[in-house]
């Protein structure tokens, strides 16, 4: 139970709470204008103190961060498992709030300072420690990745803006799924557990079809194929290895290879200029024995004939010169034919020597050629096992992905069935708290007929995404009628607390975001069930309203002085420092 909320700065108007019913109430007065408004009072900020004094995050947009309200200390003066403690936090110093108290029995002791006398916790620390007194929630909860919390679980109680009276089950319009059914859970006395492992399921479900969807839209080329196209795959690696090793068992190295390859290529060329001289020497040899078969005949018989012929008388004189020449002739003659046998032995010697010789050379040259054919470079063989390696590697690969398909077949199986046997737990478990549940759809219907001729349903089903919830109020379709949906769900929830073995002390807030656009006898109802619970099951109830919204001429029976005697504090218009802060900015 909040018993006061203070401030260090003397503006500050302290707020006191009672028991049960209490009102805070921001009025017009007869000295106001039209330019002033109740808006800006301190009914919005009052909550957001209260918030922050519980362990909210000081967020930029929150109006304890204005300039103006720099160094300023709040104070909340708080009955906590029947223990008394006061809650100090600075606006200066987010991270850890100050307390005075018996703190000995908590979870988590905090710091002393031993220079101020003081004692401190961080404020991740606070929220476990206001987790397990209020909730009864054991600090080790922490662990689970999915699970209730102190900030989410209070949220419930003190709805803090308009974005938290759209929807009974939600605080904050950005609130995760998760966070709807785990904490809706806890508070309605579900197996909140069954709630936190399903969605561990499906953020398991949902990298399952992130892979699938990035697969299908080539984010993820070769990583995810069809069973059948990886098979293909393995089959056409497996005989491109085989061909590869098959290579390498035949292969043989040679260490001279490339000396060999060059060798042969020298000798080629040797046999190619070998070839051309013979080629050469042959036809010299041609003209030579050619020479040699037609001398021509010069004779002194054929010079006579001649001359006859011709019808000359050669003299004794003349004839013995045609003698001396023809000798000269002779021996000339004799001379060469000397010499072109002697060139014709030589060339055909020398013809034979160059055959021999290309023979020879094409022998080696042969060798080598079998040598470079059935051998090969060493720097060959190693890539060619290197090719090897890398063809059995993508074999592994692909045999992995083959097995991680399968794997993530079974997987996507495993999970499904899991799924259905966690939903079977889940409405097994349903059916043995099914009084329990009874109990606080019971509530609600009581507290919305109250409000209206007939009752309200709240309905809590099981589906395959889990708890699934909703109220409703036959004939309701204004804002109004939907506030009030949000109304009776936070008293069953509140009631539903207070009856647990251990006293409920965070209060059940509302401010008057909650009347607005509803009826004047539904919110005298309204108001007269709130004061009627709280007082009557024990827990604290503060409601924030404007005074043009109290519908007195609707209260019942004396319920109207219960009222003003359940007004805290009356902010006004009509004066600086009439609203909470005691200044304006």
């Amino acid at each position: 139970m909040i018993k006061a909320i203070r401030s260090n700065h003397k503006s500050f108007r302290e707020v006191k709470f009672e028991p049960g019913f209490n009102v805070v109430l921001a009025e017009r007065v007869k000295g106001s204008t039209d330019k002033d408004s109740r808006n800006g009072l301190g009914k919005t900020t009052l909550i957001e103190i209260i918030h922050f004094c519980l362990g909210s995050n000081a967020s930029l947009n929150t109006v304890l961060r204005s300039n103006e309200l720099k160094d300023w200390t709040f104070i909340m003066d708080i009955l906590l498992q029947n223990k008394e403690f006061t809650i100090s936090r600075s606006t200066t110093n987010f991270s850890t709030i100050q307390i005075q108290g018996d703190f000995s029995d908590w979870p988590i002791q905090p710091d002393k300072d031993h220079i101020n006398n003081t004692y401190t916790l961080k404020i991740k620390d606070w929220n476990l420690v206001l987790s397990y007194l209020v909730f009864k929630l054991p600090i080790s909860i922490t662990e689970r990745k999915y699970s209730p919390s102190f900030r989410s679980l209070i949220s419930y109680f003190i709805r803090k803006g308009i974005e938290a009276f759209n929807n009974p089950f939600k605080h904050h319009s950005e609130q995760k799924e998760w966070d709807i059914q785990i904490n809706n859970a806890f508070l309605l006395g579900l197996n909140w557990e069954y709630a936190s492992d399903l969605q561990i399921l499906k953020d398991r479900e949902k990298i399952l079809r992130t892979l699938r969807i990035a697969a299908s839209e080539g984010l993820l080329t070769g990583f995810i194929k069809s069973l059948g196209e990886l098979e293909s795959e393995k089959i056409r690696i497996e005989e491109e290895s085989k061909n590869r090793e098959s290579q390498l068992k035949t292969f043989k190295v040679h260490p001279q290879y490339y000396s060999l390859q060059e060798e042969s290529n020298k000798l080629t060329e040797e046999i190619h200029q070998t070839v051309n001289n013979l080629t050469i020497k042959q036809q010299i040899l041609d003209t030579y024995t050619n020479s040699l078969l037609n001398e021509p005949d010069v004779s002194i018989d054929k010079v006579k004939q001649i001359y006859k012929e011709a019808g000359f008388l050669i003299k004794e004189k003349i004839l013995n010169k045609l003698n001396e020449v023809t000798l000269f002739h002779k021996t000339i003659t004799e001379n060469r034919k000397k010499y072109l046998e002697t060139e014709i032995n030589r060339l055909k010697k020398e013809i034979e020597d160059d055959k021999e010789k290309i023979k020879d050379t094409s022998d080696k040259r042969a060798h080598l050629l079998i040598l470079l054919e059935t051998h090969g470079a060493l720097e060959e063989y190693s890539q060619l096992q290197s090719k090897l390696t890398t063809l059995n590697q993508s074999l592994e690969e692909i045999k992995s992905r083959i097995d991680n398909y399968k794997k993530f077949e079974e997987y996507k199986s495993a999970l499904k069935i899991e799924k259905e046997e966690l939903i079977i737990k889940m409405r097994k478990d349903y059916d043995e708290r099914k009084s329990h549940i009874e109990d606080a759809i019971s509530l609600f219907n009581r507290y919305s007929n109250n409000l209206y001729t007939q009752p309200g349903v709240l309905a809590i089903d099981i589906t395959d995404n889990g708890f699934k919830y909703n109220v409703d109020i036959r004939r309701a379709r204004s804002q109004g009628v939907n506030y009030m949906k949000i109304f009776c769900y936070d008293l069953t929830l509140t009631n539903i607390l207070s009856k647990n073995k251990l006293k409920f002390d965070i209060p059940l807030i509302h401010d008057s975001t909650i009347f607005d656009g509803v009826d004047e006898r539904q919110i005298a109802k309204a108001l007269e069930l709130a004061s009627d619970e709280s007082n009557s099951n024990g827990f604290q109830y503060i409601c924030e309203m404007n005074s043009d919204m109290v519908p007195y001429n609707d209260f019942s029976g004396k319920f109207k002085s219960i009222f003003d005697q359940s007004v805290r504090i009356t902010f006004t218009d009509a004066t600086v420092d009439g609203g909470l802060l005691g200044l304006r900015f």
